[in-house]
């Protein structure tokens, strides 16, 4: 089998350098969102990553918060093929197998963790799918659990810098269910799901980091 092979015989993915991913923007914020997530999770218990993508972030965050067990998940096959890959190459005991999970769906496959991360997906989906991830977490979250979110947000309806408006007009042509979404309208979300935003964080490159906790 060659190097471009992405599973074995038996379909097992492949923890070769091939199959994992990269993504630069993953290599230049991890150590940002980590200084955050450092402080705002609990110290033990399940978090749930939603939308892993590459890998990346599970593989860095399980490394420096060993206490917590972290479980990646991603609905797209290739995307697990890759954390797979990383979680394979990492070793990490912390570190669990992805899930195939979408926010969508009722049946999450998972329930009563301690905390959800989940980072660059509400402006790369319907809007749907950020009511979705806010249900959800209201409803499988444990008392206190955070949620937390990492990507471009509007405040006051408008953009923070005019880069964000031009990701946010390349989005949209993309898909026109997509865009940069309104801080406003997803702390909205949160306050229906019985989830308070505790703290926003400005983070590098015109981002935000929201801190949500359940409160019910």
């Amino acid at each position: 089998m060659n190097s471009a092979s992405s599973r074995s015989d038996d379909d097992t993915p492949l923890p070769n350098a091939a199959v994992r991913r990269r993504a630069p923007a993953a290599e230049r914020n991890r150590d940002a969102i980590l200084a955050v997530l450092a402080r705002v999770l609990p110290q033990s218990g399940v978090v749930l990553e939603i939308a892993s993508g590459t890998g990346q972030h599970a593989v860095h965050c399980a490394a420096a918060l060993p206490g917590i067990v972290w479980q990646p998940s991603d609905p797209d096959a290739n995307a697990r093929d890759s954390i797979a890959a990383w979680r394979a190459h990492a070793g990490l005991a912390n570190l669990n197998a992805p899930l195939a999970l979408d926010v969508l769906s009722d049946d999450w496959g998972i329930a009563n963790m301690a905390a959800i991360v989940c980072i660059n997906m509400i402006h790369i989906a319907p809007w749907a799918a950020a009511e979705a991830l806010f249900r959800g977490a209201g409803a499988r979250l444990d008392a206190g659990g955070v949620l937390y979110l990492y990507g471009p947000y509007r405040r006051n309806g408008a953009h923070t810098a005019p880069s964000n408006e031009a990701f946010d007009q390349q989005l949209r042509a993309t898909d026109p269910r997509w865009g940069v979404r309104d801080m406003e309208a997803v702390e909205a979300l949160g306050q229906k799901a019985g989830l308070t935003l505790v703290e926003t964080v400005a983070m590098p490159a015109n981002n935000f980091s929201l801190v949500f906790k359940k409160t019910v």
